[in-house]
């Protein structure tokens, strides 16, 4: 189905609604069985999904959204099948920019998502988060969440060791062995999940490298930089100097991510380095417990950190979906105040469509603060030219954490990937 058939399927619609909507004839039948709508979303935003679902239950008697909840790592490697297969989900969670199968760039290229420029949402987006839901100028995703990535720290477990949230590297390290010297690890982590190894890399490079060179995105595109020739391969060498000094659990590539949340959930984590959403699975868990997002510093000097800050969560309608309108229905809603500020209330999140009625949560107040003041920077997956950098880089380091490879190899890796342009 093309785009151009999909507007004129909208217009068509319209139509029929105006015509059957107006006039002085009887009511039409009574209310059938309502629509059943199938939603695909990750599991680390169940509790933002449930939330928005129930309200729009209420808002909608006539639509029912079944919510069904995956990995990461089997949303991107089945949905796209899915839907080439027409077993597709009416809408569903896409990934924003170009960094995995599952992403808005991957899926409209396939000719998998619905273009969505009349939405009303369109017209209110940021113009920063527009580069990563758009395609040609056409909007092809919902934007629902800014989310950071960095330490999400217990208060209740920094207390126990004596510690207070780490500014600079040398603190983290001092941290490290104080958790160390209190029967604890300062963060879990938990690389058997594929999708995991990255965070700590993104976490590190959005210091070592766009602190110095916020245009590295730009100039890696130009072909006038590359993986192996960056501070890249700082980040990598501190990744590790983090494993060998005992900041992490024994044996992360035997460590899940659920694992890793009731490590922080029991009080043998002080923290996990995480995208923001893991602070409600971690209340879930764990109500107990006070939790607070930070930055994970990588150098001496406060000024240079930064913190990877992006939408986060978006979501693609189904171009193919028995159910269009009834899908589109649910699309506005999660792009308006009421839907963005359920998701991202229950989500600890920031709206991605910003509005004057949200109310930040303490536990992501520098998130706020680091988007105010732009000490963000893209995830950087999102600016790649193709996933192979992704699963690249997931593949690289876990062969960096078994010891099959060498921080060299493993950027030289990175860079063919890159260049394959797919």
């Amino acid at each position: 189905m093309t785009r151009l058939s999909h507007l004129l399927g909208l217009a068509i619609s319209l139509a029929l609604m105006a015509t059957t909507t107006t006039g002085c004839g009887p009511s039409g039948p009574a209310q059938d069985d309502p629509v059943e709508l199938v939603v695909s979303a990750g599991v680390t935003d169940r509790s933002a999904m449930d939330a928005v679902v129930d309200a729009f239950h209420r808002l909608n008697p006539g639509i029912h959204v079944t919510v069904d909840y995956s990995d990461a790592d089997a949303l991107q490697r089945h949905l796209p099948e899915r839907l080439r297969s027409g077993q597709g989900p009416d809408v569903f969670t896409v990934w924003p920019g170009n960094g995995n199968p599952a992403s808005v760039t991957a899926l409209e290229r396939d000719d998998l998502l619905e273009n969505l420029n009349l939405r009303r949402f369109n017209f209110t987006m940021p113009a920063g988060v527009r580069p990563v839901v758009t395609v040609d100028g056409g909007t092809f995703a919902v934007p629902v969440t800014f989310s950071g990535i960095g330490m999400v720290l217990s208060a209740e477990a920094l207390d126990a060791i004596g510690g207070t949230p780490p500014r600079t590297w040398t603190e983290l390290m001092t941290l490290c062995d104080k958790a160390r010297d209190h029967g604890k690890v300062l963060l879990a982590l938990g690389n058997e999940t594929p999708w995991v190894t990255q965070l700590v890399t993104y976490a590190l490079v959005a210091t070592t490298v766009y602190a110095d060179e916020p245009d590295f995105d730009q100039n890696m595109e130009l072909g006038k930089e590359t993986f192996a020739g960056s501070d890249w391969r700082t980040a990598l060498r501190k990744y590790l100097e983090m494993n060998a000094r005992g900041c992490f659990n024994t044996a992360p590539l035997r460590t899940t991510y659920e694992q890793t949340l009731d490590l922080v959930a029991t009080g043998r984590a002080v923290g996990v380095v995480q995208v923001a959403s893991v602070l409600s699975e971690l209340r879930a868990a764990a109500p107990h417990l006070t939790l607070r997002m930070t930055a994970l510093p990588a150098t001496d000097d406060p000024g240079d950190t930064r913190m990877p800050g992006a939408v986060s969560a978006a979501y693609g309608l189904n171009p193919d979906s028995p159910h269009r309108e009834e899908a589109l229905t649910f699309v506005e809603f999660l792009g308006s105040a009421q839907g963005q500020n359920l998701y991202n209330r229950s989500g600890a999140t920031l709206p991605a469509i910003p509005n004057a009625s949200f109310t930040v949560d303490p536990a992501i107040r520098e998130v706020a603060e680091r988007q105010k003041d732009g000490t963000t920077v893209p995830f950087m997956d999102q600016r790649w030219p193709n996933s192979a950098v992704q699963r690249t880089h997931f593949a690289q380091i876990e062969a960096l954490f078994a010891g099959t490879t060498d921080i060299d190899t493993a950027l030289a890796a990175l860079d063919r990937a890159y260049r394959e342009r797919t």
